[in-house]
C-alpha cells in the first residue's frame, strides 16, 4: 500500500539512529493467571512495567493476566508495543504476539496494519490504565530519552495520549530556525520567481521565508517589526501559521519540535516549560501550561510566490540559504512525494468526504465558529463575500492558485499544489468585487479599496481590519473542527 510506503520512508531517516530491533523472544511457558478482572491501580501500573521489563517470567505473566482478564484499556499498550517493535526498537512482546492481543481483547481483525489500528482506537472511548503516560514516556524515551519529558504522568493534559504518535524524528530533529540570517531581495539568486514563500508584514517590517527552506525546518522564531513571531509549518497538515510570541502577561515563548504528532498535525513545544502545544490552534495541550486558558494570537501570514510577494513587498528581506544546517535547499525535496500524492502519512480517524482529504481550504475561526474556504472556489471566484454569523468578511484571491514542479529526493520530479494567496477582512456593510489590478477591490459604490496585510485602506482613511486564518489540507482542519462551515457546500 502506498500509504505504508509513504510511512516507512518517513522513518528511514532515523532508522540508523534508533537502538537495534531484538530478536524474537522464544515463547516461554505462560505461567497460571487469574481471570478475575484488574481492579487495582497498582496492578494495572505494575502489568503495564511487567509488560516491558526484562523478566519474562513476568512478561507472560502479564500478558496471560491482561488477556484472561479481558481487560480493554490495555489495548492501547498493545497498540504502542506493536508500534515500537515496527520502527525496530525491541521489546519483550514481538510484533505478533502484541497483533494476537489486540484482536482478542477488541474483537477487531485488523491483523498487523497499525493504520487502521488508531484509526479504529480513535472512534472509540476507550481509555488506557492507569500510569500509561509515563509508561508511553518510557517506552518512547528508548528513542530519544527526551519523549519522556514530554510524556509524564503527573502532567496535565487536554488531549488523548493515545492519539500521540512518534512522527520519525528526535526530539528537535527537525530543527527549528532561530533569528536566522535575512538577506536582501537582490541577493536572493536562488529562487525562483514562481515558487512559493511564506509572507508576513508587521509595523513596516517585511520578510519572507520560502518553503524549500521551511520544508526541513517547519518552524522560525523571529522577531518581525519589534513583535515576537513563530511561523509554526505542519507539513503533513500543510498549515503554516504564524504566532505572537508573546502573551498577555508579558511572557514570551519560542518553540521547537517535539517529534510527535496526534491526528497527523505537528506536536510543537516551548522552550520555556516544554509544554506540548497544538499546533493548529495555538493551545497547550500537553504539560505544564495544559488547561490554563493560553491561546497564542495570530499574526497575519500568506503564502504566495516570490515574484509577488516582492511587487508587493519590494523593501522585504528573505531568508538567506546560510541556515547553519545541511540540506538539500530545493523545491520538493523534502516532502514533494507527499504532497503530491493524495493520502495523508499517518492515522487520522476523524475524516470527512465533503472535500478530498488535501483538498486546500482557507481556514478561519470567527468569534468561536470555525468555517473552512475551498480555495479551488476562492481562486475561481477571486472575491467571495461571505458572513460567518453576524460579522460580514471578504476572503480575496486575486493572483491565482501556486503549483509547484519540484524534485523529491525520494521519488524525482513532482508537480504540486502549494495553495493560493488569500487574505480575508471584516467587510462592514460593503460588497466587493475584483478592482483594475490584483492589488485592489471595488466596492458597490464604485471606490477603490488597497489590499494590504493589516487592512483594506478605501477612500477618506476608510480601513477594514484583516482577519486572520490561514492554509490547511482539509483533513487537518475538519479532524480539530468537525462543525466547520464549508463555504459553497454547507448551508
Amino acid at each position: 500500500m502506498i500509504r505504508a510506503l509513504l510511512f516507512f520512508l518517513a522513518l528511514l531517516a532515523v532508522a540508523a539512529c534508533s537502538p537495534g530491533a531484538a530478536d524474537p523472544p522464544t515463547p516461554t511457558p505462560i505461567p497460571t493467571a487469574t481471570s478475575a478482572g484488574i481492579t487495582s491501580d497498582q496492578e494495572a501500573a505494575q502489568l503495564l512495567d511487567d509488560l516491558v521489563g526484562a523478566d519474562r517470567t513476568a512478561v507472560r505473566r502479564a500478558y496471560n493476566r491482561i488477556l484472561l482478564a479481558g481487560d480493554q484499556r490495555y489495548i492501547a499498550a498493545f497498540i504502542e508495543l506493536m508500534r515500537i517493535n515496527m520502527i525496530g526498537v525491541g521489546t519483550p512482546l514481538n510484533f505478533d504476539e502484541s497483533v494476537r492481543a489486540l484482536e482478542a481483547l477488541s474483537g477487531q481483525s485488523f491483523g498487523g496494519d497499525w493504520f487502521d489500528w488508531i484509526e479504529w482506537y480513535g472512534g472509540t472511548d476507550l481509555a488506557p490504565p492507569p500510569g500509561f503516560t509515563g509508561w508511553k514516556g518510557r517506552l518512547l524515551g528508548r528513542i530519544d530519552p527526551g519523549f519522556a519529558e514530554f510524556l509524564s504522568d503527573d502532567l496535565p493534559g487536554e488531549i488523548r495520549v493515545e492519539e500521540i504518535v512518534w512522527g520519525g524524528v528526535r526530539v528537535d530533529g527537525i530543527p527549528a530556525l532561530d533569528n536566522a540570517e535575512m538577506i536582501p531581495a537582490v541577493q536572493a539568486d536562488y529562487l525562483l520567481s514562481e515558487e512559493p514563500v511564506f509572507g508576513i508584514s508587521i509595523n513596516g517590517d517585511s520578510r519572507a521565508y520560502p518553503l524549500r527552506i521551511l520544508d526541513w525546518h517547519e518552524m522560525a522564531n523571529d522577531v518581525v517589526g519589534g513583535v515576537p513571531v513563530s511561523l509554526a509549518y505542519c507539513t503533513l497538515c500543510g498549515a503554516g501559521i504564524g504566532f505572537r510570541g508573546e502573551i498577555e502577561d508579558g511572557r514570551t515563548f519560542t518553540f521547537g519540535s517535539s517529534g510527535f504528532l496526534y491526528r497527523s498535525n505537528k506536536l510543537m513545544y516551548d522552550r520555556q516549560t516544554r509544554t506540548l502545544w497544538n499546533q493548529l490552534t495555538g493551545q497547550p495541550v500537553l504539560g505544564e501550561l495544559a488547561g490554563s486558558g493560553i491561546r497564542l494570537d495570530l499574526v497575519p501570514v500568506v503564502v504566495t510566490t516570490w515574484a509577488d510577494w516582492q511587487a508587493q513587498h519590494p523593501d522585504t528581506v528573505v531568508l538567506s540559504l546560510e541556515t547553519g544546517y545541511a540540506r538539500t535547499y530545493e523545491p520538493g525535496a523534502a516532502y514533494g512525494d507527499y504532497f503530491s500524492y493524495y493520502d495523508t502519512m499517518f492515522p487520522v480517524w476523524r475524516r470527512s468526504d465533503l472535500l478530498a482529504a488535501k483538498d486546500r481550504v482557507y481556514a478561519l475561526q470567527i468569534e468561536g465558529n470555525p468555517v473552512a474556504y475551498p480555495v479551488d472556489l476562492l481562486v475561481e471566484e477571486i472575491v467571495a463575500n461571505h458572513q460567518v454569523g453576524e460579522i460580514p468578511l471578504v476572503l480575496v484571491a486575486t493572483r491565482g492558485g501556486i503549483l509547484v514542479n519540484g524534485n523529491s529526493l525520494r521519488v524525482g520530479e513532482v508537480r504540486y499544489d502549494a495553495g493560493a494567496e488569500v487574505r480575508a477582512y471584516a467587510r462592514a456593510e460593503y460588497v466587493f468585487s475584483p478592482g483594475g489590478d490584483p492589488g485592489s477591490l471595488q466596492d458597490q459604490y464604485g471606490e477603490d479599496w488597497q489590499i494590504t496585510e493589516e487592512a483594506l485602506l478605501g477612500p477618506e482613511g476608510a480601513r477594514l481590519e484583516r482577519m486572520n486564518g490561514h492554509l490547511a489540507y482539509w483533513f487537518g482542519w475538519y479532524t480539530f473542527f468537525p462543525q466547520t462551515e464549508v463555504y459553497g457546500l454547507t448551508p
